[in-house]
C-alpha cells in the first residue's frame, strides 16, 4: 500500500529532528516513581502559569506604552476599552501571584523530601536560580502599570544598591538610567521584562527539566529507583510519566483553574495583596504614600531588610536569605531524604522555619512599629538558624530505616469507603408509621460521632508522632 502524504511528510520531519525521540526520553520511556503525591502536582502547574504568564503578556504589549506620560492610561484603556483586555491583564496579575504560590509550594516539596540531595544538586541550583530570575522578572514588570505603589516601591527597591560599598551610587544610577525613577528607568524595565529575563526563564526551564530527567524523579521516600530494575532495564517501583502522569496532572490542573478563574472573576486584587490599591492611582513623585510595601510575594526578604537597623547590613541578610537557599544541598547532612525517615529535631526546625516564613511575610506587609521590627528580629533569627544550624542538628538526629523498595500508597479512592463506614452510621430515612423501613431506598447514612472522634483522634495522634 502506497504511504499517504501525511506519513510521507510525517517521515521526513522525522528524519530531520528528533521529535520521536525527545518525546520517548522525556515522557514515555521517562519512568517515575510510583508513589507522587499531590505535592508533585506544583511543577506541571509552575509549567502551566509560565505559559500563561508569556501569552497573556504577549497580549498586554499589543496595547502597553512603555512611556512615562502614557504607560497609565494605557493600562487603563487595557482595562476598559480593549476587547477582553480586562480578562487579560487580571489573568497576568493573578499569574504573578499564582507563580510564586506555585513555586514556593514546589519549594517546600523539596524540603520535605530532600530533593535538594544528591544526586540533585544540579537540579536544585538550577531550579534557585529560576527562583531569582522570577523575582527580577516580576520586580521589573511591578513598574510597568506606573501606579503610585509601582512608583515609589521601584524608587525604594532601586535605592537599596546605593548601599554597596564603591559601585553602589554608580550600579543605582544603571539600574535606573536616570537620578530618579523616570521614562528611562521604565524603558529599560519593560525591556528586560518582555524580552531578556522571559528567554533567561525559559532557557532554565529547560535546563532544569533536563538536569531532573538525567539523575531521575525524587519520590515521599526519598528512594533511588534507578537501583532496583526489571530484567528488561526499567525501574520496578518506575511507570512512565506519560499517559500516567500526564494524565494525574491534568486533575491537578483542573482544581487549579477552579481556583485562578474564581480570584481573576471575583477578587481580582484579593484585599490589596495581588493589586494594590495604591497602583490604581497615577504615579506621582511629589505624592508619597502612607505606607509603602512590596507585593507580598517579596514581604519575607522586605521584613528581614528592616529587621536590620544598618541599611548595608539589611540588603546583606536580604540577599543572604536567598543566597543561602543555594548552599542547601551541602547544608544538609542527614543520611536520609524524605521527612518520613528523619528525626524529630529536623521535622520541627521545618515547621519553625515555615511559621517564621509566614509571619515575616505578614510582618513585611506591617509599617514598621517597634514591636512589628522585634518580631521581625526573631523570626529572621529563626530564618537563618534553619539553614545555618542544619550541619549540626541533621548528623546529630536520630533517623529510621529506609526501606529498599517504595512503601505502598492507598489512594484517596481506596480509602474513602472504609473513612465513610467509620465517621457513619446507617439508619432508618424516615420512622413514620406506616412507612416501610426495610427497604434498601429507605435508610439513609448519618454522621457517627464516635467514629468522628477516632478519626480526628487517630489524625491528631499521628501527627504528633510525626514530630518524634
Amino acid at each position: 500500500m502506497k504511504p499517504s502524504r501525511i506519513t510521507e511528510c510525517n517521515e521526513w520531519i522525522l528524519a530531520r529532528f528528533p521529535l520521536t525521540k525527545l518525546w520517548n526520553e522525556h515522557m514515555t520511556h521517562y519512568y517515575a516513581p510510583k508513589n507522587f503525591n499531590f505535592w508533585y502536582f506544583f511543577g506541571s502547574l509552575a509549567l502551566l502559569v509560565l505559559v500563561n504568564q508569556i501569552l497573556t503578556g504577549i497580549f498586554l504589549t499589543m496595547n502597553y506604552k512603555p512611556d512615562a506620560k502614557l504607560a497609565f492610561d494605557s493600562v487603563e484603556y487595557i482595562m476598559r476599552d480593549v476587547n477582553w483586555g480586562w480578562l487579560i491583564r487580571y489573568m497576568h496579575s493573578t499569574g504573578s501571584s499564582a507563580f510564586f504560590i506555585v513555586v514556593y509550594l514546589h519549594m517546600f516539596r523539596g524540603l520535605l523530601y530532600g530533593s535538594f540531595k544528591h544526586p540533585r544538586e544540579l537540579v536544585w541550583i538550577f531550579g534557585m536560580l529560576l527562583f531569582v530570575a522570577l523575582m527580577a522578572e516580576a520586580f521589573m514588570g511591578y513598574l510597568l502599570p506606573w501606579g503610585q505603589m509601582s512608583y515609589w516601591g521601584a524608587q525604594v527597591i532601586i535605592s537599596l544598591f546605593s548601599a554597596i560599598p564603591v559601585i553602589g551610587d554608580d550600579l543605582s544610577l544603571w539600574v535606573r538610567g536616570d537620578y530618579v525613577v523616570s521614562d528611562a528607568t521604565l524603558n529599560r524595565f519593560f525591556a528586560f521584562h518582555v524580552i531578556a529575563v522571559p528567554l533567561a526563564l525559559v532557557m532554565l526551564v529547560f535546563l532544569h527539566i533536563v538536569a531532573l530527567h538525567e539523575v531521575g524523579s525524587n519520590n515521599p521516600d526519598g528512594i533511588e529507583i534507578k537501583d532496583s530494575k526489571d530484567p528488561w532495564g526499567h525501574p520496578v517501583d518506575g511507570i512512565p510519566f506519560h499517559p500516567y502522569y500526564t494524565v494525574k496532572d491534568l486533575v491537578g490542573v483542573g482544581v487549579f483553574m477552579l481556583f485562578f478563574a474564581t480570584v481573576i472573576f471575583y477578587m481580582p486584587e484579593m484585599g490589596g495583596y495581588f493589586l494594590e490599591h495604591a497602583n490604581f492611582i497615577p504615579a506621582d513623585p511629589m505624592k508619597t504614600p502612607e505606607h509603602i510595601a512590596p507585593v507580598w510575594y517579596f514581604t519575607p526578604f522586605y521584613a528581614i531588610l528592616r529587621a536590620i537597623p544598618d541599611k548595608f547590613a539589611g540588603v546583606i541578610g536580604m540577599g543572604g536569605a536567598i543566597v543561602v537557599l543555594f548552599l542547601l544541598p551541602w547544608l544538609d547532612r542527614s543520611p536520609v531524604k524524605s521527612i518520613r525517615y528523619r528525626g524529630g529535631i529536623y521535622k520541627k526546625a521545618l515547621l519553625l522555619f515555615v511559621i517564621s516564613f509566614l509571619a515575616l511575610g505578614y510582618l513585611g506587609t506591617q509599617p514598621a512599629t517597634p514591636t512589628a521590627t522585634i518580631f521581625a528580629r526573631i523570626f529572621t533569627a529563626i530564618y537563618f538558624g534553619f539553614f545555618l544550624l542544619m550541619p549540626l542538628y541533621t548528623r546529630w538526629e536520630k533517623t529510621k530505616p529506609v526501606p529498599k523498595r517504595l512503601t505502598p500508597v492507598h489512594s484517596l479512592e481506596e480509602q474513602l469507603p472504609a473513612l465513610i463506614e467509620e465517621i457513619t452510621v446507617l439508619k432508618p430515612a424516615s420512622t413514620e408509621i406506616g412507612h416501610n423501613a426495610f427497604k434498601g431506598s429507605s435508610f439513609t447514612r448519618q454522621p457517627n460521632p464516635e467514629g468522628i472522634r477516632n478519626v480526628i483522634s487517630r489524625f491528631v495522634k499521628k501527627a504528633i508522632g510525626s514530630l518524634d
